[in-house]
């Protein structure tokens, strides 16, 4: 059970920053919906690389089941494009361009500095590379992250998340 104290940190970190979302100026990459705040669209907040690019970037050396070796991840960090949208629940449906989805407590965010990485080794992520978007944890830094509750979590492709109050 979390405290008093988290559940406020998780509340004000993903309070509304009062302003508007631009709209897309090229490919849509990432569609969130839900229990958000702000939008740009019928369908939610919809975003292009180029805006996702525009947020602080974080950088994550880790170790990953799909990767030979450390890798680098970087992108930003999930809760500031939740930030972005002023979202208000305390659980994701994160859903990837294959369909496979997660559910994924808000607190994880919260908790880790878990990116939506962008590139791999400095490379843009491809669709073919699990691109272009990927839920990555700090594997390395954080060694109860080492299970397969969490490795479902690191959702590849993603192209959707879903806010949810559940």
């Amino acid at each position: 059970m979390r405290s008093a104290f988290s559940c406020g940190l998780m509340l004000c970190l993903l309070a509304g920053s009062g302003h508007a979302l631009d709209a897309p100026a090229g490919p849509v990459i990432l569609t969130l919906s839900g229990s958000i705040g702000v939008t740009n669209a019928e369908q939610g907040a919809l975003f292009d690389r180029t805006m996702l690019e525009a947020m602080p970037q974080h950088t994550t050396r880790t170790h990953t089941p799909w990767h030979d070796g450390q890798v680098v991840f970087t992108g930003p960090l999930v809760r500031d494009v939740l930030e972005s949208v002023e979202a208000k629940g305390q659980m994701l449906r994160v859903t990837a361009l294959n369909d496979y989805s997660a559910s994924i407590p808000v607190e994880d965010f919260i908790e880790y500095d878990v990116i939506l990485a962008m590139t791999l080794n400095g490379a843009p992520l491809r669709v073919r590379d699990q691109g272009p978007l990927f839920i990555i944890y700090p594997f390395d830094d954080h060694p109860e992250l080492q299970n397969e509750k969490m490795m479902t979590r690191s959702v590849w492709q993603v192209a959707h998340i879903d806010v949810r109050s559940e």
